[in-house]
C-alpha cells in the first residue's frame, strides 16, 4: 500500500525526531480518516468556539530577507524540544506573509506583554500595509536577520528547519539560535475567549 505524500512527510519528520518507526500505520489511518466525508466533522463554528476557550500566548512573528520584511500576530505557537531548542508556529497558507517566511527561511518571535495590545491588533490586521505594521515600535535585528520587538517579554530567532502541512495551515518547525530575555518582573499577556487578559508577575 502506497503512503500518501503528505503522510510520508509527517512520518519522516516524526521518525527523524523521535525514532518512531511505529508511526507509519497510525499516520496512514489518520490520513484515511481525514479523507472521509466532511459531514463527519464538527462544524467550523463549533470548533472555533471551543478553541476560543483555550488560553494562548500572544506573539508577533517576523521575517526579513530576499522576500521582504513581513510580520503577523499568532497564538498557535509552542515549544517542541530542548535539544535542539525547537519551536513550532502555525501559519495559514492564505496569509500574505506565508510565502515570505518560507522563502526567507528565518523567523523572529516576540512574546508580548500587557501594553502591547494595540501592536498585536495591528499585526493581526490583513488591511494594514506590512511597512506600517513596524512603525511606532523599537525593533532590534538579531543574529540571522530577523527583527524582534525590543521591549518584548522574550524574543527568539531561528531558522525554519521543516514545514508540515495540515488542513489550511503549515506548521513551521524552527531551530532557535538566539534568545533574548528583555524585562524583569515580566507579566503575561494571553488571549482567551476572544479578549486579552493580563497575568501578574511572579512575586
Amino acid at each position: 500500500m502506497t503512503m500518501p505524500s503528505s503522510v510520508l512527510k509527517a512520518y519522516q519528520f516524526f521518525n527523524e525526531s523521535n525514532g518512531a518507526n511505529f508511526m507509519t500505520e497510525k499516520l496512514y489511518v489518520v490520513d484515511k480518516e481525514i479523507q472521509r466525508d466532511k459531514s463527519e466533522f464538527v462544524s467550523s463554528d463549533v470548533f472555533r468556539e471551543a478553541m476560543s476557550r483555550l488560553s494562548a500566548p500572544v506573539a508577533l512573528v517576523t521575517t526579513d530577507g530576499p522576500a521582504g520584511r513581513y510580520g503577523l500576530t499568532v497564538s498557535a505557537i509552542c515549544s517542541v524540544s530542548v535539544e535542539p531548542p525547537t519551536v513550532l508556529v502555525c501559519l495559514n497558507r492564505d496569509n500574505r506573509s506565508h510565502a515570505a517566511f518560507l522563502r526567507n527561511g528565518v523567523i523572529g518571535i516576540s512574546i508580548l506583554e500587557p501594553g502591547h495590545e494595540e501592536l498585536a491588533f495591528r499585526f493581526a490586521s490583513s488591511k494594514t500595509d506590512q511597512n506600517e505594521k513596524f512603525l511606532g515600535a523599537d525593533w532590534v535585528e538579531r543574529l540571522g536577520g530577523a527583527s524582534v520587538l525590543a521591549n518584548a517579554a522574550v524574543t527568539l530567532v531561528g531558522r525554519i528547519a521543516q514545514t508540515l502541512s495540515s488542513g489550511s495551515h503549515d506548521i513551521l518547525v524552527a531551530h532557535i539560535h538566539d534568545i533574548g530575555l528583555h524585562t524583569e518582573n515580566t507579566k503575561g499577556l494571553v488571549w482567551f475567549d476572544r479578549a486579552f487578559h493580563h497575568l501578574p508577575a511572579q512575586t
